[in-house]
């Protein structure tokens, strides 16, 4: 197998890996024996998932998450670099280095002229995207909006402005325990006739992506996402 930085996306939710990642996927994991990781726990639930007579004794773990020091991970690819084997990224979910802290080592591995081969996998981003009828064509993510009412109000109030001048759809996340605030905060700041994508779930059994007109959102029975993961999408009405 070619040595190179592999980037393997993982299943949203408990979607069973075999309903979203083709089969190729695995055929590359079992070939890895180094793997960088966000939560060393919750890979090794995946990798088994992939194919359980992997051996998780026998493969090694880097941890890289937002706790990690971003100076500790220079030897991180020491094993491509100095023994040449191949080594795997895995997100908690979805695809990584995407709104994900591997962005740090594919920086690293770019610089050192490493190959990096992204593998297929469900992205939340890109397939809320795909479902909300808005612009594929010019799209903008922007993470986590500030955790403070005021300020993310100011936030979307610019956000949305864009949505008008640009014709640019435009994402954003919010920390599943504030599903219903942020929601909250969309209908009581952007305009009635603004559009609202809300998609949670994806991939999942308890999946909802549904768009409506603020004004619509406010007349309707709004979803009640829990801690499920969501992107939120506004785009000119």
């Amino acid at each position: 197998m070619e040595t190179a930085l592999y980037l393997i996306p993982v299943p949203l939710g408990e979607t069973p890996v075999e309903q979203v990642l083709p089969e190729y996927n695995a055929e590359i994991i079992r070939n890895i024996s180094v793997f960088i990781v966000e939560n060393v726990r919750s890979a090794r639930r995946f990798l088994k998932k992939t194919d359980k007579n992997i051996n998780i004794d026998d493969i090694e773990f880097y941890e890289l998450n937002e706790h990690t020091n971003k100076n500790s991970i220079g030897n991180y690819l020491d094993p491509i670099l100095k023994e040449g084997k191949p080594m795997g990224i895995i997100s908690e979910a979805g695809c990584p280095a995407v709104a994900d802290p591997g962005a740090d080592i594919v920086a690293l591995a770019q610089k050192k002229n490493i190959r990096i081969i992204p593998l297929v996998g469900p992205s939340s981003i890109l397939m809320s995207v795909m479902a909300s009828g808005f612009s594929g064509q010019s799209f903008a993510f922007n993470g986590y909006l500030p955790a403070k009412p005021q300020e993310r109000a100011q936030k979307l109030k610019q956000l949305e402005q864009r949505c008008y001048k640009e014709n640019q759809t435009q994402l954003f996340i919010e920390t599943p325990y504030r599903n219903a605030q942020m929601i909250e905060s969309i209908l009581k700041t952007c305009r009635p006739e603004t559009k609202l994508c809300i998609a949670s779930g994806i991939t999942c059994p308890e999946e909802y992506i549904k768009t409506k007109s603020v004004a619509e959102w406010k007349k309707s029975p709004l979803p009640e996402l829990g801690k499920i993961p969501a992107v939120f999408l506004i785009y000119k009405g």
